[in-house]
């Protein structure tokens, strides 16, 4: 392993744990879009991580196992929040859905009810 890689691994792990922090952050805000364009930095960083085999080497150093054990706890509460967001999400869209009369099940009165008004 060079010199060069091993820098680079502590600079992509570094970046990981701020990309977590990011995620973490614009989550709360609920700004959905800086969120997936968030997410999808992290896995080309994570691809990259994975072909630098000096990644692999520092992930078994105390120092990097400082910061996964900072970073994992986050993962969980982004996946938690995510999965949060996303019932969330369902739910609104099936009682918009409640609402629709143009639906099958209702095409025959929804017609009936805007041909009367």
């Amino acid at each position: 392993m060079s010199a060069e890689q091993e820098a680079q691994a502590r600079k992509d792990w570094e970046l990981y744990r701020v990309l977590t922090h990011e995620l973490i952050k614009f989550m709360d805000k609920q700004d959905i879009d800086e969120f997936l364009q968030i997410v999808d930095q992290r896995g080309v960083l994570v691809d990259r991580m994975k072909e630098n085999p000096a990644c692999e080497e520092y992930r078994a150093t105390p120092e990097c196992q400082t910061l996964i054990e900072e970073v994992v706890p986050l993962d969980r509460q982004i996946m938690y929040k995510a999965q949060s967001w996303l019932n969330k999400s369902r739910r609104q869209n099936a009682a918009v859905r409640s609402y629709d009369l143009t639906a099958p099940k209702f095409g025959a009165v929804g017609n009936i009810f805007n041909r009367k008004m």
